[in-house]
């Protein structure tokens, strides 16, 4: 693991800790950072072989959180990345800790249609690592965006990135 770390060919994410009086899971996460060599391993060639297949979701997490960290490196502020799992199946799939009290909860779903469930899932998973926005990012065509709370597509997310309208 260590030497597929240091090559670059996968991210290892570790577990936030936090004093939020749950158990959390411990052990870290792994994605492959180039999914073009997952869906090659996978023997995926097509569109239609990867949608449905079982691994599609986890490969599109794994691809989202790499295009996140990577335009956040780009801006030149200070952060580290973290997932969050507790026992009775609370999870963020990427929390961005900026320090000084900015914290990002982010959820990543596969969907083009993002339920209600889904935001008020993400609100309170978010709440209890106090993360001051909490992010759902989706292949959703519609946007929804309030003082803490989006839920939008990867592009607009990038763009607000890079724009610093989401800090």
């Amino acid at each position: 693991i260590d030497f597929l770390e240091n090559t670059f060919l996968i991210r290892r994410l570790m577990p936030f800790h936090a004093n939020i009086g749950k158990r959390l899971v411990k052990s870290p996460k792994i994605y492959w950072r180039d999914t073009g060599l997952l869906h090659s391993l996978l023997n995926i060639t097509q569109f239609k072989d990867l949608i449905s297949h079982p691994q599609a979701g986890m490969s599109w997490e794994g691809f989202v959180i790499e295009q996140i960290i990577t335009a956040l490196s780009y801006t030149g502020r200070s952060f580290e990345t973290f997932f969050l799992k507790t026992s009775d199946g609370h999870e963020l799939d990427l929390v961005v800790d900026f320090g000084s009290k900015k914290r990002w909860g982010i959820e990543i779903k596969l969907t083009t249609n993002p339920t209600p469930q889904d935001l008020s899932s993400l609100e309170k998973t978010a709440a209890l690592i106090k993360a001051s926005k909490r992010i759902l990012i989706s292949q959703t065509r519609k946007d929804i965006e309030n003082k803490s709370t989006i839920s939008c597509n990867l592009e607009k997310m990038i763009m607000k990135i890079q724009t610093g309208s989401v800090y």
